[in-house]
């Protein structure tokens, strides 16, 4: 009897170890499990701030209330000297790492192959952009070398860079162009 009931032991804790493991490879192979939010980054230069959003409506509702409800705050680490501010979710404020906007803009995490970005400057331009790297770019040098602009276009009726790079500046961004009107309800 106490053999029967120490091989239905081993035989469970067998099981149970085996159950374990294959839920953590579910969980490896399920890209909503380990959901990496690296595929849209906003930011905005706003009253000598410079603001950077992983979330589409937390991005959205800062350009509508001019705050954020929750956000982590570097004095000075912005591209020029800026104060920092990050906008970031309920879901995020408590979290010390694992955050892509903070990830991405510090060049920790890459984005994803269909990346998004905007950038909304002081100069009231909407910069839209299909890669990080050419984001990085324009944000270090200030400057978008290679660019397909359009007056007015914008949902307020700003000016929008379509930010190119040595590879498509010579053809007209279409794919980009109807993101950016698909992102801001534009349609």
């Amino acid at each position: 009897m106490k053999k029967l009931i120490a091989s239905t032991v081993v035989a469970g804790a067998l099981i149970a170890l085996t159950g374990c493991h294959t839920n953590q490879v579910k969980e490896e192979m399920n890209p909503a499990a380990a959901q990496l939010n690296n595929d849209d980054l906003y930011e905005v230069v706003h009253e000598g701030r410079y603001y950077v959003f992983d979330d589409f409506k937390t991005y959205q509702s800062f350009l509508t209330v001019g705050e954020t409800s929750y956000r982590k705050v570097f004095i000075g680490d912005g591209p020029k000297g800026e104060t920092l501010v990050y906008g970031l979710t309920g879901e995020d404020k408590k979290k010390m790492s694992g955050i892509a906007s903070v990830d991405m803009f510090n060049g920790e995490l890459e984005s994803a192959e269909d990346f998004y970005g905007e950038v909304r400057g002081e100069d009231g331009r909407l910069y839209v952009f299909s890669s990080l790297e050419d984001m990085e770019d324009v944000r270090l040098v200030g400057e978008a070398p290679y660019r397909f602009t359009q007056i007015a276009a914008g949902p307020q009726g700003q000016t929008v860079v379509f930010v190119l790079n040595k590879d498509n500046k010579k053809s007209k961004p279409v794919e980009l162009m109807a993101k950016f009107k698909t992102m801001n309800g534009m349609m």
